[in-house]
């Protein structure tokens, strides 16, 4: 097990004090123990043998289980396609979604045959459950958790009497109201109007990730972070750019999503605590949310960047990365700038691109219903690939300075290396691999053969961007299933070239630790 954890580096996970007044300072204990709630539902989400299994490693007092079982939230290792490593047990692919023993076949066959069954059964917000007689039946997180999301709610609820931004007050008691009703739309449109704050709160279920059966079940997460009002008004001029970004995809103007809202906030700031979701393995860098199309139509979707762990991850992890496998004449244009700005445009190209779609046989539906499985990895490769594809297009448009074009090209292929070690059995991992082998076919990377060092063909890379923008927006415009299958299938694969460079950065962390001040300041706390 201890190999398994040396791939981890510790980082501190400080609090900015100096940006808190009175009001916030109280009022982050209480979003701390929100945020600590979150956890203790999503290791019920991730399974239902999860609670037991963590009083009995606490029993046993084996430091390294217990580390590793807090990194992974549960026993098998996320970086090994959930390789079982306390105990033998396979991990379900829809998690404790649905009934261990159901298969996804059972489920389809109970929808087409109970057609009211459908919207519960689909929803992002309940979870499926069998009869005593074999049946299938659906509930609603809010009675599901019912017991862990009312003391979530009071802990809102508190925190909004007590912070200084009314929008935020707002939002979490929008929030607060959500855990009870199930109803997630109202508190999303609240929390794309917050502003003028401080603290800064995402709370509640949104990834569909650990539901690799279908991608259709929300997870609970927290992201309690302090932001900077400096650096996110500098990035807010991106957001009068977003309907030129829309209209500039390499698609046909039939499959841009035009209509959709664009006031698209931006949000810089310092992770201060992360729970749920979010802390399971892999540690988020940034995000772009809301998930629900229709705050998306009506509203965009806010990007929150999260500076500190994207400096963290930088400095740790993807400069001794670069010194290792990237060409020496291109090292330098490894920058952290380019890291972060790339990092950013995948935010917005999330939230690019179709969304809502009429298939051909009429269906109206949404992208992600329409690619189920395949949906994560290739939405993921898309924000990637989209979001270079931005990049560039804001260097001929002159926002960012021309020396970024290779900045990024070099950054974002370093990065594969980075992103890749996660496993290409996670999303993020996959999607980077689809977009290394299509820019190798395209000979816009090459290899070394003297030092088996990568490096960008910059005379070939723009287009190859572009292309692969093109055939992932139009899988997406499409609906295309068994296309976004044959899709992965052709270009998901890491080969033995792969590998062999991988192995020269074994000894390299994969990760950060996030080691948190605020668990050793309010360690005595109650819940």
């Amino acid at each position: 097990m201890g190999d398994r954890l040396e791939v981890f580096v510790p980082v501190q996970i400080t609090v900015p004090w100096d940006l808190l007044d009175e009001r916030d300072e109280a009022a982050l204990e209480k979003l701390y123990l929100a945020a600590r709630v979150i956890d203790r539902i999503f290791l019920e989400q991730v399974s239902a043998e999860n609670i037991d299994l963590k009083m009995k490693l606490e029993r046993q007092g084996d430091p390294d289980a217990m580390r590793f079982f807090r990194i992974n939230f549960g026993p098998w290792d996320r970086l090994e396609g959930n390789e079982p490593v306390i105990g033998d047990a396979e991990k379900p692919a829809g998690a404790n979604f649905y009934p261990a023993d159901m298969t996804a076949a059972e489920f389809e066959d109970w929808v087409e045959s109970h057609p009211d069954d459908k919207a519960s059964f689909e929803s992002w917000f309940t979870v499926i459950r069998r009869r005593d007689d074999g049946g299938l039946y659906s509930v609603p997180y809010s009675r599901q958790y019912r017991e862990l999301l009312g003391k979530a709610a009071g802990y809102l609820r508190e925190a909004a009497d007590l912070v200084s931004s009314v929008t935020l007050a707002g939002f979490l008691r929008e929030r607060a109201d959500a855990f009870s009703s199930n109803d997630y739309f109202e508190s999303d449109m609240a929390w794309m109007d917050v502003k003028d704050n401080v603290l800064d709160v995402t709370i509640g279920p949104y990834e569909v990730y650990e539901d690799e059966l279908f991608n259709y079940k929300a997870a609970f997460e927290a992201f309690i972070c302090v932001r900077d009002p400096a650096e996110s008004r500098r990035l807010d001029d991106l957001k009068g750019r977003l309907m030129d970004m829309e209209g500039n995809l390499p698609i046909d103007d039939k499959h841009k999503n035009l209509n959709r809202g664009f006031e698209s906030p931006i949000s810089v700031v310092d992770e201060v605590f992360a729970g749920g979701d979010t802390k399971a393995g892999v540690q988020t860098l940034a995000f772009n949310l809301p998930n629900d199309e229709r705050v998306r139509e009506a509203k965009g979707s806010k990007k929150v960047m999260l500076r500190n762990i994207c400096r963290a991850k930088f400095d740790k992890i993807l400069e001794p990365i670069s010194d290792r496998l990237i060409s020496p004449g291109q090292r330098r244009h490894v920058t952290f700038e380019a890291y972060f700005n790339h990092i950013l445009l995948h935010e917005f190209s999330h939230g690019l691109g179709p969304g809502r779609i009429v298939l051909e046989d009429g269906t109206e539906t949404l992208v992600n219903r329409a690619l189920r499985e395949t949906y994560s990895a290739i939405e993921e490769a898309k924000a990637d690939v989209v979001g270079q594809h931005n990049f560039y297009y804001l260097i001929d448009e002159e926002f960012y300075p021309h020396l970024l074009e290779k900045e990024t090209a070099v950054t974002f292929l370093a990065g594969f290396f980075r992103s890749v070690r996660f496993g290409i059995g996670e999303a993020h991992g996959l999607a980077n691999m689809i977009a290394f082998n299509y820019f190798r076919e395209k000979r816009a990377y090459v290899q070394d053969a003297s030092d088996g060092r990568w490096a960008v063909d910059f005379d070939r890379i723009r287009g190859a961007v572009e292309d692969l923008s093109h055939e992932l927006l139009m899988l997406q415009a499409l609906g295309d299933y068994d296309g976004s299958k044959r899709f992965i299938e052709r270009y998901g694969k890491m080969d033995d070239v792969v590998r062999e460079s991988i192995s020269r950065i074994e000894d390299v962390p994969i990760d950060i630790e996030p080691r948190y001040e605020l668990d050793e300041r309010y360690a005595g706390v109650r819940q």
